[in-house]
């Protein structure tokens, strides 16, 4: 992988690896400046045509387009007397699909619980006293676990599709699928293997105040998204779930950027208006003149709205320090005006 993303992609500054048991990390560092939606066109084209080099079982692909800030609103899944695994099946397959439709929203990680899964565990005894292998047991589990077309019918004017739904869904399933057929009788999994509900290797766990496991859904941002439409539509999507949970079952928020937003606003409006009563007091202490001291006062909330209003119309996005700035660059150029 690393030798295809290493001829040259306009921008790329630095290509760093990090290689653990069963997954490999890999990041590529692009010139400030540089169109990500472009950058990811580059290396995806790289990552297409080295994929078919790869091993059968090898999966993965690109992180969705967010920053390591982009961690927008967290929650777990509480009440009920659902296990891990089911909490963990909600999320994946009710939950997660529906976050991922919000705009602004690049993605959501679920974490903790067990991942369900079907376990085909073989029975030696039974595989050689039948003549089938592992491998033939292997193969027949890969090649009837899918849907297929089957053609079309023709109706008069209506023309039918024919479907084949060999998706396995339930335990049976699993168990009816023929492996081989030989002298007139018929080997299934069943036959061979005990077939039964598991989970997949975890790596991890969530814990919740010390007091046991819990499932967790993080929702992430896309690059740019505005934190507080985000989480305000997120939790809008959490409230419109609600009803279609098990009796009981809930989601219950423990982080939300959109707080976080609105502090940091109130902050800038409590400081802006404490400078405001400051600089009365100070210019009317210093100067002596009560009627530049009114004029400050007026022009500190006036350039702030029509800075605000600028940005708007163009686009931009502040932060806490930069409306900190902000306001301290329009108290010094009042008092010094009003001084002259």
């Amino acid at each position: 992988l690393e030798f295809a993303l290493t001829p040259d992609i306009t921008n790329k500054k630095m290509l760093r690896s990090v290689s653990k048991y069963a997954l490999t990390d890999i990041t590529l560092d692009f010139e400030d400046g540089t169109d990500i939606y472009w950058a990811r066109n580059q290396v995806g084209e790289r990552l297409a045509n080295v994929m078919k080099d790869l091993p059968a079982n090898i999966s993965g692909g690109m992180a969705p387009i967010t920053t390591p800030l982009g961690e927008m609103l967290m929650f777990t899944i509480e009440g009920g007397d659902l296990s891990l695994a089911e909490r963990r099946s909600l999320l994946d397959w009710v939950i997660r699909p529906a976050l991922r439709t919000l705009p602004g929203v690049a993605d959501v990680n679920s974490l903790g619980g067990l991942v369900r899964s079907f376990e085909v565990v073989p029975d030696n005894a039974a595989l050689q006293a039948r003549g089938i292998s592992q491998d033939q047991l292997q193969r027949a589990l890969e090649t009837n676990n899918r849907n297929d077309g089957a053609g079309r019918l023709g109706d008069g004017e209506e023309v039918l599709l024919v479907r084949a739904e060999g998706a396995i869904k339930t335990l049976d399933d699993v168990r009816a699928i023929v492996i081989a057929a030989k002298d007139g009788m018929t080997v299934r999994v069943g036959d061979v293997a005990a077939v039964r509900i598991g989970s997949m290797t975890r790596y991890g766990a969530v814990t919740k105040d010390g007091k046991g496991e819990a499932v967790e859904g993080l929702v992430l941002g896309l690059r740019g998204a505005n934190a507080q439409k985000v989480a305000d539509g997120v939790k809008a999507k959490l409230k419109e779930l609600a009803p279609m949970l098990p009796k009981g079952v809930h989601t219950e928020i423990f982080y939300d950027r959109g707080n976080l937003v609105e502090r940091a606003v109130g902050t800038v409006t409590k400081a802006l208006m404490e400078a405001i009563v400051l600089v009365v007091i100070l210019l009317l202490l210093f100067l002596g003149n009560l009627r530049a001291a009114l004029v400050v006062a007026a022009v500190l909330p006036l350039a702030a709205l029509i800075t605000f209003i600028l940005m708007s119309w163009f686009g931009l996005s502040a932060n806490l320090m930069s409306l900190g700035a902000l306001e301290g660059r329009i108290l010094q150029i009042s008092i010094t005006l009003a001084a002259a």
